[in-house]
């Protein structure tokens, strides 16, 4: 069984996240793909995930990212497709690759702050996994 080009897992939704994430600034950065790559082979969501499929689903955000509504496109997708008790693990995991390079871009923060909206992920819960994310990829 094959799935339709646009038909994405729960973890197909969250590499989506993280992928719009680390192209926001429109410069994938290494650290940013070590981030991803890492949070792929050690968090229990992505057990028996595919990693072939980052291929897929980076084309994919690169394609709706080429749209006028490309945007709304993706949230909708990844709302079809990410179970609720999942959001804050997105909104998490995208934050950690926004942090992975020790900058903050105004386009990744305008990109969180819309994770942020369209995941309906409450302010208070939002200010700790931000904190969170960034305690993590803090440098000397």
């Amino acid at each position: 069984m094959t799935q339709a080009p646009h038909a994405l897992t729960p973890q197909d939704s969250l590499v989506a996240l993280m992928i719009a994430v680390s192209a926001s600034d429109e410069n994938i950065r290494t650290s940013e793909l070590i981030t991803i790559q890492r949070i792929m082979n050690h968090l229990p969501v992505f057990g028996d995930y595919d990693q072939d499929r980052i291929t897929t689903i980076s084309q994919t955000v690169f394609d709706l990212f080429e749209e006028e509504d490309g945007l709304d496109a993706l949230f909708g997708l990844v709302k079809d497709n990410l179970p609720e008790k999942l959001y804050e693990t997105a909104y998490a995991l995208a934050c950690d690759v926004a942090a992975a390079d020790g900058r903050l871009q105004e386009t990744e923060l305008r990109l969180l702050e819309e994770i942020r909206y369209e995941l309906n992920i409450d302010r208070l819960h939002g200010a700790a996994i931000e904190r969170g994310a960034r305690a993590r990829h803090q440098t000397l």
